[in-house]
C-alpha cells in the first residue's frame, strides 16, 4: 500500500512542475492550487496521532499522549480560507488580463503588443 506521505509529495511535485513548466497563466494557477492543497494535506498527515481521542478531558486520563492536538487542524482551516481568497483574487486578475491582453500565454502578455486591447 502506498503511503499517504508519498501522495502528498507527489502532489507537491506535480503542482511545482505545473507552475514552472507551463507558459499559460491559468495552468500556473491550477498548479498553485494543487501545490497549496498538497501542503495542507502534508501538514494534516503530520498531525495524525494513531489511537488518540478528542481533546476533551476525561476524569482519570491525564496522559497528553492520549489526546489529539487540535492546533494543526485549526491552522490548516485558516490556510484553506487563505487559499480560497488567493484563488478568487488570482481568477479575477486572470479574467482582467485576458480582457486586456487577449491571451493568458506569457509570451503574448509580456510582449510589446500587451499595451492595450487587441486591434488597437
Amino acid at each position: 500500500m502506498i503511503s499517504p506521505y508519498w501522495v502528498a509529495i507527489g502532489l507537491l511535485m506535480l503542482g511545482l512542475y505545473a507552475m514552472i513548466a507551463h507558459r499559460n497563466f491559468l495552468k500556473k494557477f491550477v498548479g498553485m492550487t494543487i501545490f497549496q492543497t498538497a501542503i495542507i494535506l502534508f501538514f494534516l498527515l503530520l498531525s495524525v496521532k494513531r489511537d488518540a481521542t478528542l481533546p476533551i478531558l476525561v476524569p482519570g486520563v491525564a496522559d497528553p499522549r492520549a489526546y489529539m492536538n487540535p492546533l494543526p487542524h485549526a491552522l490548516m482551516l485558516t490556510a484553506i480560507v487563505v487559499m480560497v481568497a488567493t484563488a478568487g483574487v488570482a481568477l479575477a486578475i486572470l479574467i482582467r488580463l485576458h480582457a486586456v491582453a487577449g491571451s493568458l500565454e506569457e509570451d503574448r502578455v509580456d510582449g510589446p503588443e500587451a499595451d492595450g486591447p487587441p486591434g488597437r
